[in-house]
């Protein structure tokens, strides 16, 4: 106890630097003003005139400026698991809809000499010097360039990098400084953009879907941006899991919401989700589940998914934007007959694993459920006060706290 364990603060740090503010906003490749610094848009969601979310897809270089997106889904320049490795392993070619969007793409003008400009940046990065990228054909760098259209990794990039009253560069922009209505949206539309991956892609069998906020959580960028990344296996953890439901099927309720009733650990709930304070993670961790009987991301109605990413937002703005973390989504995959729930980890990256923890493989959390749990549920009464949390939530005492919360085995 003690080693990393400090109190939640969203005080300005000492080394924070004051912050000129630019509109539109143009501090990072991920900004407002440099959408053509990204590879081209799968899709942005924009509010339109009458305050209503529209999705655009496929939007061109020419357009690009004529709205405002408030979400934007693009490829990532770095693959994890690349569009070779579908190409080698299962002959991957594009789905006919990706095949026209990189057609009528290609054949704009603007569009040609955007996505070259990406890939000679892609190779720049890569190491290749200024002479062997010339020197490449452009047939291969558009060959490079089909993981723009159809690769299995993308980034689902927020409007704003700093807050709308920010004075210092510390002062970002985070999924909490959202509202509940635009984090719903923002959740909305990283589900539709998994949707369509497993539609344009039928090898993928699982998409690990997570959010690094602020460096020290493995953010390449201070802004507020998720990942999805298809894979053609469950993972090993996702694999025990299930293991677990087949040989219990309760075993999420009995080791989750149940356990952590009886130890006081539950600290918000509404309708449709329940957050506690997690146990046996190599960081302080919150878990919210969804209690629906579904057990995939788009499955849940809205009035479920509305639920679940109120108590997710309202766990993001408890911590504030200081706090490093990993927001790790955890559901059932799509060709699993066994079910578990949808459920989110929130882990804070206040702890760095050095070499006692190498040589033992013994993982120092310095702060105990029960601490974590502590310093969650004054925020949230504070945040509540103030009118930044969706109605409905209950807080710590004031939660059902019912035994088998979760509907996943039903």
């Amino acid at each position: 106890p003690g080693r990393g364990n400090k109190p939640i603060s969203n005080a300005i740090p000492e080394t924070a630097e004051p912050v000129v503010r630019h509109s539109p906003e143009d501090y990072c490749d991920f900004c407002e003003a440099n959408y053509l610094k990204t590879p081209p848009e799968k899709s942005r969601l924009v509010i339109d005139g009458a305050g209503n979310p529209v999705k655009l897809d496929h939007v061109l270089p020419s357009r690009a400026f004529e709205t405002t997106a408030e979400f934007r889904r693009v490829g990532n320049l770095f693959e994890i698991v690349t569009l070779d490795y579908w190409r080698d392993n299962y002959d991957y070619r594009l789905s006919p809809k990706n095949q026209q969007w990189r057609d009528a793409y290609l054949a704009d003008e603007a569009g040609f000499e955007h996505v070259v400009r990406m890939i000679n940046f892609k190779l720049n990065l890569a190491g290749r010097t200024p002479k062997e990228i010339v020197a490449m054909p452009t047939g291969d760098k558009l060959s490079m360039a089909e993981a723009f259209f159809g690769g299995g990794h993308e980034l689902i990039l927020a409007k704003t990098h700093f807050t709308d009253d920010a004075t210092y560069d510390s002062e970002l922009k985070s999924s909490g400084e959202m509202t509940p209505a635009e984090h719903y949206l923002y959740y909305r539309f990283t589900i539709d953009a998994m949707e369509d991956i497993f539609r344009n892609n039928r090898y993928i069998r699982y998409i690990s879907t997570f959010q690094n906020w602020l460096r020290p959580a493995g953010a390449s960028l201070n802004h507020l941006h998720k990942q999805l990344v298809g894979l053609d296996s469950w993972s090993v953890a996702i694999e025990n899991q299930m293991k677990m439901v087949r040989d219990n099927a309760n075993v999420f309720n009995e080791y989750g919401p149940n356990f952590a009733a009886h130890h006081n650990l539950i600290f918000a709930e509404n309708e449709h989700a329940i957050a506690y304070a997690g146990i046996g993670h190599r960081y302080p961790a919150l878990a919210i589940y969804s209690k629906s009987r579904a057990g995939r991301p788009y499955e849940l109605n809205d009035a479920e998914l509305r639920s679940f990413s109120d108590l997710v937002h309202a766990c993001h703005a408890a911590m504030g934007n200081t706090i490093s973390c990993n927001e790790e989504w955890y559901y059932t995959p799509r060709d699993a007959v066994y079910r578990m729930p949808w459920r989110v980890l929130i882990k804070w990256r206040v702890n760095t694993p050095a070499g006692f923890e190498g040589n033992t493989s013994i993982f120092i959390n310095p702060v105990s459920p029960m601490d974590l749990r502590d310093k969650v549920v004054p925020r949230l009464y504070e945040l509540r006060d103030a009118n930044r949390l969706a109605p409905g939530i209950q807080i710590a005492e004031e939660c059902n706290c019912e035994m088998n919360p979760l509907q996943y085995y039903r």
